[in-house]
């Protein structure tokens, strides 16, 4: 991240201590991109919103994150990384406090946009101060166990999110954070001095930072607020997708030429980075977006409460952790693009398995299912991926080119929320105008209803609800071939990339 004076690695009760409040920070900023994906009902009942409004809680943090990694370098140069690690850690653990005592949409966006600039640097600054505290001999069952925590924590984070929702109320899944933040961070002052990095006065690109808020805050912003505004119906909407547009270019222009850009751009000019990179922005996004869509799925139409739309969606971690160390171990023997083409193929098979299996009947394992086979590809093109993205570029750009993929794929997350939601809402609201209008044996159905004690205004309920709840299903399914075609198409493109001829650092793959 920066070139700077070794430390001397710690030993004894101080490394493990130190490498355990390392993991578990790791672990919670991890957990909390996933822990409100099953809450977003409970979220929009408390504070009386729509579900689609409810996933600004999901974007706003991603986008926040996204838009800090990139400073972590400079933030570590300027004010040493332990302290930015430790006061990051403090203001996660502030923001989660505001978060949980929110009383409206507007404060917990807000509270939740600081929770992510504070948790952005954490999950990379875990990972190089592991690096720096452990001997180098012990580098590679290091990074085994930050890989771990990274992975066991989105299995965590429905089933905590769910439980805690359901028996405690939405405000839990924050305040939860606040004993273990501030635990961290004392610790991590007290335990890791010794790796303290000296202070640089650093110039810090104000103008490249400016632009890069300015245009991802602006399409955001359209994405989330589109539905409820008619799109480009909306002059508003309009003048947000000029900024953004406009943004976008005068960033490129500006990051391109700047001697010191907060977002180097210039890895792109290297093939294998270019395609391996679009390749994780899409598979990455569809992903990540099937895991907003799915909870509010079964919540909104199944009948799910929030605990077990969390147990469901969880099985997706559970075999990708089976799975990581065979991908390690094939890594050294087998052509990365292999690997990524056969990880994304599995997941356009398992949306297709989607299709054809759920529909508004489906039982819990019918849904659970299709969720472990999924997890068991995504360490073969997430891990690859990392490898073939990074290993197209030299070594000296290595840091900076894993910040620009951290960034690209965290936003790729936040932008495919807000385009997945709008189109499952909007494609079952087409879905029930169709089935409304080509429904048979209505008035028959609400006779024999009649017949067996209910009023006529129940039975048309019971009607509504049911076409509802078809509506709901097909649209899931529609969405899901979607994805399946995104997946299929990411997986075909990575044989453009060439294959990587040099063995990728560990500790820049973050």
């Amino acid at each position: 991240m920066t070139a700077e004076k070794a430390a001397a690695p710690l030993s004894g009760t101080t490394l493990v201590l130190a490498g355990l409040v390392l993991a578990v920070t790791n672990f919670m900023v991890v957990l909390d991109t996933t822990i409100a994906n099953v809450s977003v009902a409970h979220i929009a009942g408390g504070l009386g919103i729509s579900s689609s409004e409810g996933t600004w809680v999901i974007t706003s943090y991603a986008v926040a994150e996204a838009i800090c990694v990139p400073l972590t370098g400079w933030l570590s140069r300027r004010f040493g990384t332990v302290r930015v690690f430790a006061g990051g850690m403090l203001g996660f653990g502030l923001f989660s406090f505001l978060c949980g005592i929110a009383p409206s949409l507007g404060a917990l966006v807000a509270f939740r946009i600081g929770q992510g600039l504070c948790g952005g640097p954490l999950m990379p600054l875990s990972q190089t101060l592991l690096l720096r505290v452990f001997p180098k001999e012990k580098h590679a069952m290091t990074m085994g166990i930050w890989a771990m925590t990274t992975l066991t924590a989105p299995i965590f984070g429905p089933i905590l999110g769910g439980t805690i929702s359901d028996n405690w109320g939405w405000h839990w899944i924050f305040f939860i954070n606040i004993p273990i933040a501030i635990a961290c961070s004392l610790s991590a002052f007290g335990l890791l001095r010794k790796a303290e990095t000296e202070r640089v006065r650093d110039p810090i690109d104000g103008v490249g930072l400016a632009l890069l808020v300015i245009w991802v805050g602006a399409l955001q912003l359209m994405l989330d607020l589109g539905r409820e505004h008619d799109w480009f119906g909306s002059s508003m909407i309009v003048g947000l997708a000029i900024v953004a547009a406009v943004g976008f270019a005068m960033f490129l222009i500006w990051e391109l030429t700047e001697r010191r850009p907060v977002v180097d751009l210039r890895a792109f000019r290297y093939r294998g980075f270019t395609v391996s990179v679009t390749a994780l922005v899409f598979a990455y996004g569809t992903f990540f977006a099937s895991l907003v869509v799915i909870p509010q799925w079964l919540q909104g139409a199944m009948g799910y409460t929030a605990t077990w739309a969390g147990y469901a969606t969880a099985f997706n971690g559970v075999a990708a952790v089976l799975m990581a160390p065979i991908v390690a171990r094939r890594m050294t023997r087998v052509d990365p693009r292999r690997l990524v083409f056969v990880g994304v193929l599995w997941l356009a098979a398992t949306s297709l398995l989607r299709v054809f299996w759920w529909d508004s009947g489906s039982d819990f394992w019918t849904l659970a299912l299709p969720q472990l086979i999924q997890g068991a590809g995504m360490p073969f093109f997430f891990i690859p991926l990392t490898t073939l993205a990074l290993g197209a570029v030299p070594e000296e750009e290595t840091a900076s080119a894993a910040g620009v993929m951290s960034f690209l794929r965290t936003m790729a997350g936040a932008v495919a929320v807000a385009l997945s939601t709008t189109l499952w809402y909007d494609g079952a609201s087409e879905k029930r105008a169709a089935l409304s209008g080509a429904l048979n044996g209505a008035q028959q159905t609400i006779d024999r209803l009649a017949m067996q004690g209910f009023t006529t205004e129940q039975a048309r309920g019971l009607i509504s609800q049911l076409v509802d709840k078809e509506a709901v299903a097909l649209a899931t399914g529609q969405t899901f071939v979607l994805a399946a075609i995104i997946f299929a198409a990411a997986a075909s493109i990575i044989w453009l990339a060439p294959r990587p001829t040099r063995t990728v650092d560990a500790s820049a793959a973050h």
